[in-house]
C-alpha cells in the first residue's frame, strides 16, 4: 500500500524521485499551450535563413577572401561559418566579401536575412519571458482567489466520469481542478473548463498548486490502490476538513482508506460485478441501477435540503411530487425511508431521493 504523502514508502520512494514524475504544470479552462509549435517554426525559420545564406555565399565562394588562405576560394564549412557569424552580427572580419558582386549580394541579400534571423530569435526569447511571466502572475492570481472548490485526482474513466457527473449535477468546472499525470488527459479537462495541473498528486507540491489547504471535497481516482491510500493520507493532513471519496480496485483495500481518511470509499471491480449479476439474475432491476448511475438521462439519486413548504410533511407526500424518498439526514444520522425517525420531515433535514433527470426541482 502507498499514496501521495510527503515521503514514499518502500519501493515508490524511487518514482516520486524520478524526474519524469515531477513534471508540472498549471492549465487554465481554454489555455492551450502552442509555444512548442510556434518555437519549431521560428526555428526552421531561422535555419532556414542561415542556410540560404551559405549557399548564396559558396555559390560566390570565389569572391571572398579569407585571412588564413589567402588566395584559395573558401570551402562549404567556411561559407556555414561566414554566414553563422555575419547574421549574429558577431562579424569577425577574418572572411570578407572581396568583388563587388559578392558585395551587393550581401548588402541587399544577407543583411535582409540577418534582420529576419535577429527578429525571430529575439522574438522568440521574449515570448519564451513574456508567456512564462503571465502564467506565473495568472497561477498566483488564481490560487489567491480559490476557495472551497473539488480536487480530482486522476483523469480515466473513474475521475472523467466523477467530474461529467458534478458538472451535469449544475457544478461550476472553474470551481474543479484536476490532477493527473498526463498532459493530454489535462487537456480534456481543461476543455470543459477545469483548471487542470501536470504532475504526481502524491507529492506536496503538487497539492499546494492545487491550494488543497482551501478546497472543500476530494474525489481520489489514481490507476492504483496504493497510489490512492498515500494520496488519501496526505490531503486529509493538508486538508482535514475537506470531504475525501476514494476509488479502489479490491475489496480488501476499503478498510485502509477509511483509515486513511477517507468520507466514502468506493470499490469499482465489486460494484461492477455486483451490477453484472444483478443485470443477470434480475434484468429490470439491473436496467434500472444503470439508469441510476448514468448521469445522462431517466432517473437520478439527489440529495438535497428542504424546502419551507416541505417540512412537516411524511415522507410519502413527496412520492404525489415525483420523488421517492431514500434515507433523511437529520442531525448527522441517517435514517432509512423505512424507519419511524424518518416519517415526518422536520426543519434542517435533508433527504436522499429519487427523481427523474428532467425535473431538477429544488437544488441543495
Amino acid at each position: 500500500m502507498a499514496g501521495k504523502v510527503s515521503a514514499e514508502q518502500t519501493s515508490n520512494t524511487e518514482g516520486l524521485n524520478d524526474d519524469s514524475t515531477s513534471v508540472k504544470d498549471v492549465f487554465f479552462p481554454g489555455h492551450r499551450s502552442g509555444l512548442g509549435n510556434a518555437l519549431l517554426i521560428r526555428g526552421g525559420i531561422a535555419f532556414g535563413c542561415l542556410m540560404l545564406a551559405t549557399v548564396l555565399v559558396y555559390i560566390g565562394r570565389d569572391g571572398y577572401y579569407d585571412s588564413q588562405n589567402p588566395g584559395e576560394p573558401i570551402s562549404f564549412l567556411n561559407a556555414f561559418y561566414f554566414a553563422t557569424v555575419s547574421l549574429s552580427t558577431t562579424g569577425y572580419g577574418d572572411i570578407v566579401p572581396s568583388s563587388d558582386i559578392d558585395r551587393f549580394i550581401s548588402a541587399v541579400i544577407i543583411t535582409p536575412l540577418r534582420v529576419i534571423f535577429l527578429i525571430v530569435l529575439v522574438g522568440s526569447t521574449l515570448e519564451v519571458l513574456t508567456k512564462r511571466t503571465q502564467a506565473e502572475y495568472r497561477e498566483k492570481r488564481w490560487r489567491k482567489h480559490v476557495k472551497n472548490h473539488t480536487i480530482v485526482v486522476g483523469y480515466g474513466v473513474k475521475g472523467k466520469s466523477a467530474v461529467g457527473t458534478l458538472i451535469d449535477d449544475g457544478g461550476d468546472p472553474h470551481q474543479i481542478v484536476v490532477i493527473s499525470p498526463s498532459a493530454s488527459e489535462i487537456q480534456d479537462a481543461t476543455a470543459l473548463g477545469c483548471t487542470g495541473i501536470v504532475g504526481d498528486a502524491r507529492r506536496d507540491d503538487i497539492l499546494e498548486r492545487a491550494a488543497v489547504t482551501r478546497c472543500a471535497r476530494a474525489i481520489i481516482a489514481p490507476d492504483s490502490d496504493d497510489k490512492a491510500v498515500l494520496i488519501t493520507l496526505n490531503i486529509r493532513r493538508l486538508a482535514p476538513k475537506a470531504t475525501v471519496v476514494a476509488a479502489v480496485r479490491e475489496a480488501q483495500h476499503v478498510a485502509v482508506l477509511r483509515q486513511s481518511g477517507a468520507n466514502a470509499v468506493i470499490t469499482t471491480a465489486e460494484a461492477a460485478g455486483r451490477l453484472m449479476g444483478i443485470s443477470l439474475v434480475s434484468p429490470t432491476a439491473g436496467s434500472i441501477m444503470e439508469d441510476l448511475l448514468d448521469p445522462g438521462e431517466g432517473l437520478e439519486v439527489r440529495e438535497r435540503e428542504l424546502q419551507p413548504h416541505e417540512i412537516g410533511l411524511m415522507v410519502g407526500d413527496l412520492a404525489d411530487r415525483g420523488e421517492i424518498v431514500l434515507a433523511v439526514v437529520r442531525d448527522g444520522q441517517v435514517h432509512r425511508f423505512d424507519q419511524p425517525e424518518a416519517r415526518i420531515l422536520q426543519d434542517d433535514d435533508r433527504i436522499v431521493a429519487i427523481r427523474h433527470i428532467g425535473d431538477r426541482g429544488p437544488t441543495p
